[in-house]
């Protein structure tokens, strides 16, 4: 048997390398409004008879970075083809526009991987408010949603999926929250 070539025997060994590579830790931390939507959202779980999400540092970077990426470089308009799941070209993420017939959804679903090494899609809602987000406008509005309401009480179509992590952004006048299914080794402290 004629040995490898020294470039393929390293090649190897860097794509294994890669494929097992351990995430960075990730920085994070909560407002006091992150916080008490976090606490809102857990509640509401509760009384629907719904075990509590863990917080997730991942998702909760991936839901700030968002809020921050929308209030600084996204036009919120009734003639916008691109609806508030949409992402910038001005950041360290590849840029996309969320059409409302929901054809760029892999767009959304990337971003933790893509951000932040989070090793599963996330699932995202999203809450404008021209006065500022606030936790309880964003929950109250979620409940009423017949698209946004399921995700958080796990009916409907997310009636299979145990969510294992969530992650919670609020920005100006945006709320954001992301779940996933794979749990996060790291939760998010609280902003001091």
């Amino acid at each position: 048997m004629k040995p490898l070539p020294l470039f393929v025997l390293m090649l190897s060994l860097c794509l294994l390398t890669s494929a097992t590579r351990i995430p960075e830790k990730v920085s994070v931390c909560l407002s006091d409004e992150e916080q008490l939507l976090y606490d809102m959202i857990m509640q509401y779980r509760k009384s629907k008879g719904l075990k509590p999400i863990p917080l997730s540092a991942r998702l909760s970077q991936v839901a700030q970075i968002h809020a921050r990426d929308l209030v600084e470089n996204y036009a919120f308009a009734p003639d916008n083809p691109c609806n508030p799941h949409s992402w910038s070209d001005k950041g360290k993420w590849s840029p996309c526009c969320y059409t409302n017939d929901h054809k760029q959804a892999q767009c959304m679903w990337d971003k933790p991987k893509e951000i932040n090494g989070y090793d599963a899609p996330g699932y995202e809602i999203a809450y404008y408010s021209s006065k500022g987000a606030s936790a309880e406008e964003g929950l109250s509005g979620w409940k009423k949603s017949p698209s946004h309401n399921p995700l958080i009480i796990n009916s409907g179509m997310w009636k299979k999926i145990e969510w294992r992590a969530i992650g919670i952004g609020i920005y100006g006048e945006y709320g954001i929250v992301w779940f996933g299914e794979h749990a996060d080794d790291q939760e998010p402290g609280a902003c001091r």
